[in-house]
């Protein structure tokens, strides 16, 4: 396959350069609009119980799941029951009521309710809950709120819009100040804070990614060539999330993958190819022999590298959550992509170039460059191979131990900056109103074909059943309020809204009053579920929804663990004909994420450099983002190990001499795994500025797996294990060898070699795919074959 690639290539480049100009195009045309497309949720099963109740309750209880908030504030000195201010104030929540797409307002002014009003008396809410699905929400928030933060009276519309601030500025109402918040606008600020700091990184990225490749290459042209791949990818990726938009839910993390990937990886690819293309230039043949010899080996690497990394990335496809989902569309798509793009435009372009590929050279390449450097480090680590793999192995474990005091709950308010207008109200009502419905948790009673007196003497006994548990401070029903298992007050004509057909609403009051999604409401949700299960009621709110998570995220690790490591077993026994490699490189790879888990949990969680990086810290970490991390970590280690196990296995498969052949492994690769985790962690690097938690948390602690992966694992860690199992590293089973005989993935002869007098790859030869594997070490195979890695 690759050798007809190959051939197609060098006979028709142009071909092959138009017909991606014409999709780049198509891209650019298809993928415009996919910032407005893409959501901010995904966090939540949508089967669990929690997702039931949040269903039900938009359906019928709109007023008790706002999503919008104003937090209107008055003058100081006045007072929000002002006679003036009090008319203003209905006014502004009369106007609301009449929008379209509003429904369920509540105000102070209108009902009264004093935790609706701030403590000070200056403050005052108004609530309510915008209808549709995520995307039409937003689309009629962002129409809502300049009119909402607009004036009225006696300026006029047009003076509001005149004097409208920046993003996250109040606006005056007539006297009144208005700040709007709530879930929908949290989300919704978060979203644009993405959207504006992904164009921001990827301005960051694309000039330090080529000042790095300039210097790996020494030239302009040949450095450019990578990140012409990249760009590519980035598009080609977007328009095909564009398309999978139309079908399901997409995250809007999508994009900061897309790119983190599309760059890093793409980059990764077109570093190998490019970097053979001149090896095989300096090497004597003529540029269209050397597109073809390109194509045939890295090549071959190319492909491999994708699957093992696609594979890591499919593993979140197991998840319900649309989160994790969205992102194994995202990476699956950037990584084939980006493979095809290094293998048909690189190689067309390079075929076209020749060797004026090291035009505009900065510096002189001699034939040097092509030459492996010493591997003085590598000696050095084989010789103290036990003392290098047990300071390694215990240091890495050291920095992972914070992890195992991981905390887990999900992304609020405090994700954005502090001076986000949707923060500042968020907190204000959290430190200034007392009893918002942040800190209850909705129990959903199915009533059926109950009659009335039936259904309110079910929610009396549930709710003071509820009420006398720990945590508790009272359960509002129909039948009334309850506190200490008895009930306080009766019930008012606003409880009796808590019934409609078929369904009864309790809210449970919480003693805690941290966040929605604490520690606390979590352990309480458990007590709630285990109380009053068993009388058909089921438990919601966000605290039920973070806990459903986790359900499903345990539920789904053993399948995507069990996936991920058959995949990667497989593809490396492959390639290797060893089942002793590839249980080693899980394990290492595996041990190289140990110091992002643990700095995950020191940094974000607890905060330990929280100031320096500016952030909040939460004091848990968003349930999905391990596995992201995870993943995506996981997968680019894969890449890297595939390049340095390909080497090895090409030069001990020459030579039989297995100390030499890591040694040469290593010599052959390091510069080139060194370059590509400085390309990769300058990308994830620019990714991790953004000025939204998650984010940073997964740009910089994938940058900081990398690089370990890189600088530790592979320079250290691997070559000192290699040495301490010797020709152990090969062994298999002989069922096994016999299987890798017939399907393993190896190199094919080269046309000269095999029709040569004497060649080793002659059917039968010791040398050949046929001939049978020695009892210590895989098959050899012919000394002058092609190398199939690099």
């Amino acid at each position: 396959m690759l050798r007809l690639l190959g051939a197609h290539i060098v006979r028709r480049p142009w071909l092959f350069l138009v017909a991606a100009l014409v999709l780049v195009l198509d891209a650019l045309l298809l993928g415009a609009d996919l910032p407005d497309r893409l959501g901010n949720g995904g966090t939540t099963d949508p089967g669990s119980e929690s997702a039931r109740v949040q269903r039900v309750l938009e359906a019928h209880y709109p007023e008790q799941q706002p999503n919008l908030v104003l937090l209107v504030s008055v003058p100081q000195g006045a007072q929000v029951d002002d006679r003036a201010f009090a008319a203003q104030g209905a006014a502004l929540a009369e106007r609301l009521a009449f929008e379209k797409p509003v429904v369920g307002v509540v105000s102070y002014w209108q009902t009264g309710l004093a935790e609706l009003r701030s403590h000070d008396g200056r403050q005052a809410v108004i609530a309510a809950r915008i209808e549709g699905d995520e995307k039409r929400a937003r689309a009629a928030l962002e129409e809502l709120a300049p009119r909402f933060r607009g004036e009225q009276g006696a300026k006029g519309e047009q003076g509001a819009k005149a004097e409208q601030g920046a993003k996250g500025e109040s606006a005056d109402q007539g006297g009144l100040t208005v700040r709007i918040t709530g879930p929908l606008a949290v989300q919704n600020e978060i979203q644009s804070t993405v959207a504006e700091d992904l164009a921001r990184s990827e301005l960051i990225a694309l000039p330090l990614t080529l000042i790095v490749l300039v210097w790996v290459f020494g030239g302009v042209l040949a450095a450019a060539l990578p990140v012409v791949v990249g760009l590519i990818t980035v598009l080609a990726t977007g328009a095909v999330l564009r398309v999978i938009t139309g079908f399901t839910d997409v995250s809007v993390f999508a994009q900061n993958l897309t790119t983190a990937l599309g760059l890093g990886l793409a980059i990764d690819y077109a570093l190998l190819i490019v970097r053979r293309f001149r090896e095989e230039l300096d090497a004597g043949l003529v540029p269209g022999e050397a597109v073809l010899r390109t194509v045939r080996t890295a090549g071959r690497t190319v492909l491999f590298s994708a699957l093992t990394v696609a594979v890591a990335l499919a593993a979140m496809l197991v998840f319900p959550l649309y989160f994790l989902r969205s992102l194994a569309y995202a990476g699956i798509t950037v990584v084939l992509v980006s493979a095809l793009t290094a293998l048909t435009v690189l190689p067309a372009v390079l075929a076209l170039l020749g060797r004026r590929v090291d035009a505009l050279t900065v510096r002189r390449r001699g034939r040097r460059d092509a030459s492996p450097p010493k591997g003085r480090v590598t000696e050095l680590v084989m010789r103290r191979a036990p003392l290098v793999t047990v300071a390694v192995t215990g240091i890495l474990l050291v920095l992972g131990l914070p992890f195992l005091n991981a905390r887990f709950g999900t992304a609020d308010h405090r994700q954005l900056p502090a001076a986000s207008e949707s923060r500042i109200a968020q907190e204000t009502l959290r430190e200034d109103f007392d009893d918002l419905p942040e800190g209850s948790i909705p129990v959903l009673l199915r009533t059926g074909g109950a009659s009335a007196a039936e259904a309110r003497a079910t929610a009396d006994r549930i709710a003071g059943k509820l009420s006398a548990l720990a945590g508790v401070t009272r359960v509002e029903s129909s039948a009334g309020t309850y506190r200490d298992g008895t009930r306080s007050e009766v019930p008012s004509p606003a409880d009796s809204g808590r019934r409609t057909a078929g369904y009864d609403l309790l809210t449970v009051v919480a003693e805690d009053d941290t966040a929605a999604t604490s520690a606390a409401h979590q352990e309480l949700v458990g007590r709630l579920r285990h109380a009053s299960g068993s009388d058909g009621a089921s438990v919601g709110g966000p605290a039920a929804e973070v806990v459903d998570s986790k359900a499903a995220i345990g539920r789904g690790l053993v399948p995507a663990l069990g996936f991920i490591l058959v995949g990667t077993l497989v593809l490396v026994f492959l390639m290797t004909g060893s089942l002793a490699l590839p249980l080693l490189t899980i394990a290492l790879n595996g041990l190289s994420l140990t110091a992002m888990f643990g700095a995950v949990v020191w940094v974000f969680q607890e905060g330990g450099l929280s100031g320096l990086l500016g952030f909040t810290a939460t004091g848990d970490v968003e349930a999905t983002l391990p596995v992201l991390m995870f993943c995506v970590a996981f997968g680019l280690s894969m890449d890297y190990g595939v390049f340095l196990v390909a080497r090895i296995k090409e030069h001990f498969d020459r030579t039989g001499d297995h100390r030499e052949s890591v040694l040469h492994g290593m010599r052959t690769t390091g510069g080139l795994i060194t370059a590509a985790a400085v390309v990769l962690s300058v990308v994830f690097v620019s990714i991790g500025l953004s000025r939204i938690t998650n984010t940073k948390m997964l740009g910089l602690g994938v940058a900081l797996a990398v690089l370990v992966d890189a600088l530790v694992v592979r320079t250290l860690l691997v070559p000192a294990v290699l040495a301490l199992l010797g020709r152990r590293a090969w062994w298999a089973p002989a069922p096994l060898r016999r299987i890798h005989r017939r399907l393993g993935l190896r190199e094919e002869p080269e046309a000269h070699s095999a029709d040569s007098p004497g060649s080793s790859d002659s059917p039968g030869s010791p040398g050949s795919p046929d001939a049978q594997a020695s009892p210590d070490g895989p098959e050899r195979t012919a000394h002058d074959r092609e190398p199939a890695a690099l």
